[in-house]
């Protein structure tokens, strides 16, 4: 490893604790042991590595605030409005509560690139709970890197420095494509972008599962949102007629458009198409027909999320972990 070049999270790497959990260290935090302090600052006076304190000078006063971010691409017009969103963050905050935390909201377009000053060493708030990774994980890594203490929803089996909580994105991708094939559809397709960390490994479970039926995958890749997979679906309906009897979407919202486009041209749900969303949004068991879905336990996800977060403020170190999934099964999948 070149020593010249040596990141805050390499060096925590090889101290086996969290960025945060060095760069308080360095900083001579009380927050953290003395003998864990004189033990980090001498490895890194072993490898001639210096913080930069006015990039990522740490606290020692308590805002009692996490900023929560919906860490949002600049190409999609996927918004907080979204109902998934609206509901993990509700969540959020009910978790932040409980520990006596208030939640500051905001959104990757309106943060500046610089989280670690822009919320930490402007004394907004003492961590950061990101939601969604996203197609590039840039700022996430930049805030970590920096020692920032955060936390990320996002797909757990992700390689990365910080830790991750989520659903296991490549279990639901198979299970919602298998309750489809065990329905009898037999051209099934992914409506999402596989671009998307998340949806990407919803992606996977579905070209696994589809691979071992010995059928063929056909995706559709489109934005997170209603009305794209609304044109989407009309669009693959008008130049090609109805080529499937199945859709894998890789959301609720992504799935209600794709339903909206059906029902439109008289195409009837289940029995001309069997469709499985992913989320189970409180509108999946009331509309009509009902939606089937890949439920994610978001409620539980969130405690973890503030658990992780506070661990890192005691200068602990956290792992990335998995949250259990369901598949609910509802009208637009029963044939």
């Amino acid at each position: 490893m070149n020593d010249r070049k040596l990141k805050l999270a390499d060096l925590a790497k090889l101290a086996g604790v969290s960025t945060s959990t060095v760069s308080r260290a360095l900083n001579d935090n009380p927050l953290i042991k003395k003998e864990t302090r004189e033990k980090l600052q001498q490895l890194a006076k072993k490898h001639n590595f210096s913080l930069n304190t006015a990039a990522s000078r740490l606290r020692t006063q308590k805002t009692n605030v996490v900023a929560v971010i919906i860490n949002l691409d600049g190409d999609t017009e996927q918004s907080i409005n979204d109902p998934f969103l609206l509901k993990i963050v509700g969540e959020i905050n009910l978790a932040l509560n409980k520990f006596g935390l208030e939640l500051l909201l905001s959104n990757s377009f309106m943060a500046s690139d610089d989280w670690a000053n822009y919320f930490i060493n402007s004394r907004r708030a003492d961590g950061i709970i990101v939601v969604g990774q996203g197609k590039s994980q840039a700022n996430i890594e930049a805030a970590a890197n920096a020692g920032v203490p955060l936390v990320v929803w996002g797909d757990p089996k992700t390689p990365s420095s910080y830790p991750i909580v989520g659903s296991d994105n490549y279990l639901g991708g198979r299970l919602a494509t298998e309750h489809l094939l065990a329905n009898g559809a037999k051209n099934i397709l992914f409506l999402g972008d596989p671009g998307h960390a998340e949806i990407g490994e919803r992606h996977r479970g579905y070209l696994d599962a589809i691979s071992e039926a010995k059928a063929t995958p056909h995706v559709v890749s489109i934005d997170i949102t209603s009305s794209a997979a609304y044109k989407g679906i009309n669009q693959l309906l008008v130049e090609k007629g109805l080529c499937f009897d199945g859709i894998m979407a890789c959301s609720d919202m992504v799935a209600f458009g794709a339903m909206k486009a059906l029902k439109e041209r008289y195409i009837s749900i289940p029995t001309d198409v069997a469709l499985v969303g992913f989320d189970d949004i409180a509108m999946a068991d009331i509309s009509h027909p009902s939606l089937s879905s890949i439920k994610q336990n978001t409620q539980r996800a969130s405690v973890i999320l503030v658990e992780k977060l506070l661990a890192q403020l005691a200068g602990q170190s956290v792992e990335s972990q998995v949250v259990e999934i369901e598949l609910v099964n509802r009208q637009s999948s029963q044939r």
